[in-house]
């Protein structure tokens, strides 16, 4: 009696195993359609879009390779900006969660981040950047292929910029 029950239980354990270990779905597969990067919709104010001309005008007068306006790197300017507004102050807080996002959705490989504050003009804000060493090193990266910004003013009508470059 014993003994059927032991051949009894190990059948049932065998049948499981077997039914159980399936070929069909051995695995988690992401289609080939999600391993794509998508970008989000945006649109820009003439003045973001002056500000992107300018820089990708000075990068040419240099010999530099111009940059192309990715959105989603937009999309972490503008969150970026509205904390700038939310403290009032200018700062780059947060920039590794920042990189680590666009790593992650853009596909980036280096990031770089200008910031800055009060500018009304695009040769303004430009020549502020530019009148800053370690700001012009990131705009004259020759490796940066892409960009995005985010132009935004606070309750006093003063504005608030941050421009972020990445390499894909």
């Amino acid at each position: 009696m014993k003994t059927l029950a032991f051949k009894l239980f190990f059948t049932i354990i065998i049948i499981t195993l077997l039914v159980s270990c399936s070929t069909d779905d051995d695995g988690i597969y992401l289609k080939e359609e999600n391993m794509q990067f998508k970008d989000v919709h945006l649109s820009y104010s003439e003045f973001e879009l002056d500000i992107l001309n300018e820089i990708n005008e000075y990068r040419e007068s240099k010999g530099l390779s111009t940059l192309e306006i990715l959105n989603i790197v937009s999309t972490e300017a503008i969150s970026h900006t509205k904390y700038m507004i939310e403290l009032d102050e200018i700062n780059h807080d947060n920039f590794s969660i920042r990189t680590n996002n666009l790593m992650k959705n853009a596909s980036a490989k280096t990031v770089g981040e200008n910031v800055a504050y009060g500018y009304s003009t695009a040769k303004g804000v430009l020549n502020g950047w530019l009148n800053s060493e370690s700001h012009r090193k990131i705009i004259e990266n020759n490796s940066f292929t892409h960009f995005g910004i985010s132009v935004l003013k606070n309750n006093n009508d003063r504005y608030y910029y941050t421009n972020i470059f990445i390499k894909r």
